[in-house]
């Protein structure tokens, strides 16, 4: 499957996950005006987004450089050919080696989010635990 392909097909997935309804609820228990939730995140969501940033990561950091060394060989030849093609291939790979560092940096901070926001969750959930349990033992004391 040619980079392109793959690239279109993996953009249509998350376009159809992160779909914005405007004026309108979901058919499967959306809120209304009324109150209740309206933005719910399981762990295993955030779980699977992460590791995809992850391994997105991983890939970018093992394969997105391979062709930057031949690139720049290639430009030095063509410029030390007097060929003005040598310049814009120097800048190609610049720009290249720029937009990978980006694009690394921000599958990093993306994995890392999710993982904190993970684990902060968490944290909430043990404390929130831990006051109803002191409710309930005062409850029953109460009774």
């Amino acid at each position: 499957m040619s980079f392109e392909r793959e690239w279109r097909e993996l953009r249509a997935e998350a376009a159809e996950r992160t779909a914005v309804r405007i004026n309108s609820t979901p058919a499967d228990g959306g809120t209304d005006a009324g109150g209740g939730k309206d933005l719910v995140v399981s762990r295993d969501d955030l779980g699977a987004i992460g590791s995809d940033a992850y391994d997105l990561l991983g890939r970018l950091t093992k394969e997105g450089d391979i062709a930057r060394p031949a690139t720049f060989d290639a430009a030095t030849a063509l410029t030390n050919g007097n060929f003005v093609s040598g310049s814009a291939v120097l800048k190609v790979h610049d720009f290249w080696g720029t937009h990978l560092r980006t694009l690394l940096d921000s599958c990093a901070q993306i994995s890392n989010h999710l993982d904190y926001s993970k684990a902060q969750h968490d944290k909430n959930e043990a404390r929130i635990e831990g006051e109803l349990t002191r409710i309930s033992l005062l409850t029953d004391y109460m009774s």
